[in-house]
C-alpha cells in the first residue's frame, strides 16, 4: 500500500507541474506577444544590429519598461572521469530601454525599431590562444548570442528572442 501512494503522489506532482508551466504560458499567451524582425541573423564583432519588432496587447498590460538587448552566454564542457559536465552563464547584456513604465490598453498594437552594438572583442577566451588554451585543457567553449526583446510588466512579462551568430572579424583573413 505505501508504494501505491509514493507512486500517486509523484504522479500527482508531475500533473501539478505541467499544469503550472501550461498556465503560465496561457497567461502569458492572453496578455500579448512580440515578434522580432531582423533582416540578417549573421553579424561580425563591432557590427551593429538593426532590427525591429512588434508588440501587441491582448489585454490591459501595465509595463515598468520596454527594452531591446543583445545577449550573448556561454556554454562550457567539460570531459572528466568519462562524463561530460556542461554549464551555461551569461557573460554579456547590453540594451537600450524603449520605454519607461506605461500602462498598454487591451487591443494596443505598435511597431519599435532599436539599434545594438556588437562588442568589438570577445576577451581572451574568444581569441585564438584562448581557444587552444581551452581544447588543450579537455574544455570546450561555446558562445551563443540572441537578440531579446521584453515588456517588463506586472504579473507575467512579454518576452521573445531571436538567436543570431556573431563571427571574428579576422579569423582566417
Amino acid at each position: 500500500m505505501p508504494s501505491d501512494n509514493v507512486q500517486l503522489l509523484v504522479m500527482f506532482g508531475i500533473a501539478a507541474a505541467v499544469a503550472a508551466i501550461a498556465g503560465y504560458f496561457i497567461a502569458r499567451y492572453l496578455k500579448g506577444s512580440i515578434t522580432i524582425s531582423l533582416p540578417g541573423t549573421a553579424f561580425n564583432q563591432g557590427d551593429t544590429v538593426e532590427g525591429s519588432f512588434e508588440l501587441l496587447t491582448r489585454k490591459e498590460v501595465k509595463g515598468n519598461g520596454l527594452t531591446a538587448c543583445l545577449v550573448a552566454s556561454e556554454t562550457t564542457r567539460e570531459y572528466r572521469n568519462g562524463k561530460s559536465h556542461s554549464h551555461t552563464r551569461e557573460i554579456y547584456r547590453s540594451g537600450q530601454t524603449l520605454e519607461n513604465a506605461k500602462e498598454y490598453p487591451a487591443g494596443y498594437k505598435a511597431a519599435y525599431n532599436f539599434k545594438l552594438a556588437v562588442p568589438a572583442e570577445q576577451g581572451a577566451g574568444g581569441s585564438v590562444l584562448g581557444q587552444a588554451l581551452n581544447m588543450l585543457g579537455g574544455l570546450n567553449r561555446r558562445i551563443s548570442w540572441k537578440v531579446e526583446v521584453r515588456l517588463d510588466a506586472e504579473g507575467v512579462d512579454l518576452a521573445s528572442s531571436q538567436k543570431i551568430s556573431v563571427g571574428q572579424t579576422g579569423f582566417f583573413s
